[in-house]
């Protein structure tokens, strides 16, 4: 993992941007705040077209239990995805990204349930690439449907790249899995050359 500092805390636009188009991301500290940037190797993605779908969320998909928004509540589901004990989600972070989707490079896809925010994820996207950030879940399933409707997204739009950073358990189970960073970067520079739209 590469790890660099940043003083500033509070991260510009257009640096955030060009920190992505190079394989970088942000977290914060959960203690003292301070940014640092990451590009691990190695890096998580989905390939769209082997995305997994589990029988059991299949049959949630088709209750149709939630209905999905976009960007409707960006900010709030931010806050409600750092709403945990240790969170890289600080104040600047979320600053920093409420003015990305002012510029529709971030964006929200959330899961409402009796016309309450019950579940969601945010992310950037840049060209064909869309960079996953983090997700919530106050309703069984409710940011996994937010999950399968962006990959459904994705594919209906031209996207190539769905980057989730990292390697959890419950993403391997929808088929995340592990590239070299090498790769990633390639696939990366592919990626943000496209002229698609998430919106």
């Amino acid at each position: 993992m590469t790890n660099k500092q940043s003083k500033s805390r509070v991260i510009e636009p257009q640096f955030l941007l060009m920190a992505y188009c190079n394989g970088y991301f942000p977290m914060a500290d959960s203690k003292t705040g301070e940014i640092g940037w990451y590009s691990p190797d190695p890096r998580t993605i989905f390939d769209l077209n082997e995305f997994n779908v589990p029988r059991s969320l299949r049959l949630t998909i088709k209750k149709n239990l939630f209905e999905i928004r976009l960007n409707t509540r960006f900010e709030e589901v931010m806050r409600k995805c750092g709403e945990r004990e240790e969170t890289w989600i600080s104040e600047d972070i979320i600053q920093s990204y409420v003015e990305l989707h002012r510029l529709r490079f971030a964006h929200s896809v959330e899961a409402w349930k009796e016309n309450k925010l019950v579940g969601g994820l945010y992310g950037v996207a840049i060209g064909g690439a869309f960079f996953g950030e983090s997700m919530f879940s106050r309703e069984r399933d409710a940011s996994k449907v937010a999950l399968v409707y962006l990959v459904e997204r994705m594919k209906e739009r031209g996207f190539e790249l769905l980057d989730t950073q990292y390697s959890t358990p419950h993403l391997t189970r929808f088929g995340a899995k592990e590239i070299p960073r090498e790769e990633y970067l390639e696939r990366l520079k592919t990626a943000i050359k496209l002229s698609v739209s998430f919106m």
